[in-house]
């Protein structure tokens, strides 16, 4: 069963509506979105706190890494690069780094606020090959866009 993203999007605005904090809309996506398909065994963000370095945010699932720099991992790569990382296969993605060593596959998208800026990255792991798509890149950026008013 595939994730129905257009209750999830409805969901979502439903229960974030008049929010502006960023770490109780962040703990909001990603409660909603790991409990919504088992394909997601880690669902959480990664903050940008400046100094080209992520730290952990919100999430479900295990306990995910502390601080993952720009210059490292899938996470790192979305942070530096701006672009969306669909891993099919994090084995043979070069630098990833392995906050749990069941992960097979993964899917991490930039997030930007309402002025561009980068607040993070949203990250979600699966234990799963190949388990991610272009349909789910193009519906959570759509959602993290809703959300954080970001591009």
């Amino acid at each position: 069963m595939r994730v129905d993203y257009g209750a999830m999007a409805k969901a979502i605005a439903s229960l974030t509506e008049g929010e502006d904090d960023v770490v109780a809309l962040m703990a909001t996506v990603a409660c909603e979105v790991h409990h919504s398909d088992a394909r997601f065994d880690w669902t959480g963000f990664y903050r940008n706190v400046g100094g080209e370095v992520l730290k952990i945010g919100p999430y479900q699932g295990g306990h995910g890494c502390l601080v993952i720099p720009f210059s490292r991992g899938v996470c790192g790569a979305a942070a530096r690069t701006g672009q969306v990382q669909l891993v099919a296969d994090v084995e043979a993605f070069e630098g990833h780094i392995a906050c749990a060593s069941s992960t097979r596959s993964e899917l991490v998208l930039p997030v930007y606020d309402a002025t561009g800026a980068l607040l993070g990255v949203f990250d979600i792991d699966s234990d799963q090959p190949d388990a991610f798509d272009a349909h789910d890149t193009k519906a959570l950026t759509a959602i993290l866009s809703q959300v954080f008013g970001g591009v």
